[in-house]
């Protein structure tokens, strides 16, 4: 047998906007809050446990040091990649330079928080 994720835990110096952001992104809603201001985001009509993982946003105010070591890979499930990508910059994202050369068949993003992740090209069917 083998593991699933369940969860992804991001720490932010803006627990409300980042999660609102992601929530926007993924077509997730809020799912919970914790008393240490902790919000969990996820598949509407699914939440955790479900077949997508949900988010947890954290709150934390220590500045992020160096590269993330783990970043998020997203796909389109209704729309080409430019109009993704239009949409994603109009939410608030913004893009990101580390180091590709431009001939990438994906765009590296920044959340409203400076975390990267990566726009692929390929559109994947809703769940």
């Amino acid at each position: 047998m083998a593991c699933r994720i369940s969860e992804l835990v991001i720490e932010a110096a803006d627990a409300e906007r980042l999660a609102a952001f992601w929530s926007e992104v993924l077509g997730y809603a809020e799912l919970g809050r914790e008393s240490d201001g902790s919000i969990e985001i996820g598949p509407p009509g699914a939440g955790f446990g479900g077949p997508q993982p949900t988010i947890v946003v954290s709150p934390n105010s220590e500045p992020r040091t160096g590269k993330l070591r783990l970043h998020i890979d997203v796909n389109a499930t209704d729309r080409d990649q430019d109009a993704e990508l239009a949409r994603l910059l109009a939410l608030g994202a913004r893009p990101a330079d580390v180091g590709q050369t431009g001939n990438e068949s994906w765009h590296v993003l920044a959340d409203p928080e400076g975390n990267e992740f990566c726009l692929l090209r390929t559109r994947l069917q809703p769940l």
